[in-house]
């Protein structure tokens, strides 16, 4: 099983070699590289730590706390939390940054260690390639006994996560109170149990919580992806739910089921909270190029300009700082609220998405039909070892030199009635194809067409 060392942080399935796989060795190298890093760059020597639920949390908290307290560093542990949460919580305590353990939406042998700065936010390229080559190097030097960090727990950050949503001037929580709504919600036995109903309750809608046990015992695929909430989508309509609510195991996705039990749509969750936002105050917003056309539509129709970034969060929160953006985030779901923080946030999404329903007094069937209705289709060129990637880009590139293309990240070819995303992957020989169009079969016919090209 593999192990992946990035700029962002290690990832890997539980167990097996060191080196391999994610084991004690590889998260005690990891941590001490990123607290080693920490101090040299003159940072306040305190980093906040939070999990999600999965089994091997605990563990991973444990063996990172220890590593961070021999170096001399202040440890602030909020134990299952949420990663908005710990993004928000590194500012708060004036860190000089944060751990996040989590493998996102990864099966349940995965683990991470997601690295944050001093403003909660991941850390740059640079600043990751430095982590990089500390792990490599090992030049790390431990505190001697006299010089020992230490460790607190603050078990009120969730809290002040909430307090700061609700008093958003976007989130209309009196007009959310009295629509009363009846709410489905599935945090896939991880942090989302905690948050979510939380949040829900606050703004006084009727909760149902399925999968709500934190043991990491993930009752389905955790990704939020439509096949994967078959459950929330029997749930919602058996209940008679205005809205099913689903999040990854970290809780910075969301996806949406209506109440009829269709599916919204994760592409659509950041266009609905977009155009809400956009309707009160018209601005420019910010998605990475594998994102759905629809924000931009959005977008231009409200009045705002929008712009692209390559794929990654960290790239469309520089991107969205470049161009002061009211609002923006990625496809898969996850909303950034730059009036909050720098982080995709499901909690925030919710509370906005909430405010849009009951500020326009449409059903979540209604809301989702006001937009544009695109198809997307992902794959992947498969190609051997040896083949020289960029150059194949750069061959399609030239055979679609009269379209609208940016090389931004990869290759991206504008059609007028569809767009084709070709990303070259870091870890294996393969180009990953998205292809969104106004129909399923221009869609299906985009990414058959590159595969074409591709094989010549």
């Amino acid at each position: 099983m593999p192990l992946l060392k990035t700029i962002s942080g290690i990832r890997g399935t539980i167990g097996g070699r060191p080196g391999e796989n994610l084991t004690p060795q590889d998260v005690v190298e990891c941590a001490a590289a990123f607290g080693a890093w920490l101090m040299r760059t003159g940072a306040a020597p305190r980093i906040v730590i939070g999990r999600d639920g999965r089994i091997s949390g605990q563990m991973l908290s444990q063996l990172v706390t220890q590593t961070l307290i021999a170096l001399g560093l202040e440890v602030i542990d909020l134990g299952l939390s949420t990663t908005p949460t710990v993004e928000m919580a590194v500012p708060r305590h004036r860190a000089g940054g944060g751990i996040i353990l989590t493998a996102s939406h990864n099966p349940m042998e995965w683990n991470a260690l997601k690295l944050l700065n001093a403003q909660g936010e991941f850390i740059s390229r640079e600043d990751g390639e430095a982590f990089l080559k500390l792990i490599e190097s090992k030049d790390i030097t431990y505190a001697d006994v006299r010089r020992l960090g230490s460790y607190h727990r603050d078990d009120t950050a969730l809290d002040y996560h909430l307090e700061r949503i609700l008093a958003l001037p976007d989130v209309a929580v009196d007009t959310i109170r009295s629509r009363g709504f009846k709410i489905v919600v599935d945090p896939v036995n991880s942090t989302g149990a905690l948050a979510v109903p939380a949040l829900l309750r606050a703004l006084g809608c009727t909760v149902i919580v399925i999968n709500a046990e934190i043991n990491g015992q993930f009752a389905h695929n955790p990704e939020p992806l439509p096949e994967h909430l078959l459950q929330l989508a029997e749930a919602v309509p058996y209940h008679q739910a205005d809205l099913g609510i689903a999040v990854d195991p970290d809780v910075d996705r969301l996806a949406l089921v209506c109440e009829n039990g269709a599916i919204f749509g994760e592409e659509y969750t950041l266009v609905a909270v977009a155009d809400y936002i956009l309707a009160r105050r018209p601005g420019n917003t910010v998605s990475n190029l594998s994102s759905s056309r629809a924000l931009r539509d959005v977008t231009l129709r409200r009045g705002g300009q929008y712009f692209a970034a390559a794929v990654g969060e960290v790239n469309v929160v520089h991107t969205m700082k470049a161009v002061q953006a009211v609002i923006g985030g990625e496809g898969n779901g996850g909303v950034i609220v730059p009036a909050l923080h720098y982080g995709r946030d499901a909690l925030a999404g919710i509370a906005l998405l909430l405010s849009h329903l009951a500020s326009t007094g449409l059903r979540t069937a209604e809301l989702r039909s006001q937009y544009p209705d695109y198809y997307m289709v992902k794959d992947k060129i498969t190609l051997p070892p040896d083949t020289r990637m960029d150059a194949l880009l750069e061959a399609l590139h030239q055979h679609f030199q009269h379209e609208n293309c940016d090389t931004t990240d990869g290759l991206k070819i504008d059609f007028p009635d569809g767009w084709v995303h070709l990303r070259q992957s870091n870890t294996e020989p393969i180009i990953r194809i998205y292809a969104e169009a106004v129909s399923l079969a221009r869609a299906q016919a985009l990414a058959a067409q590159m595969k074409e090209l591709a094989a010549i």
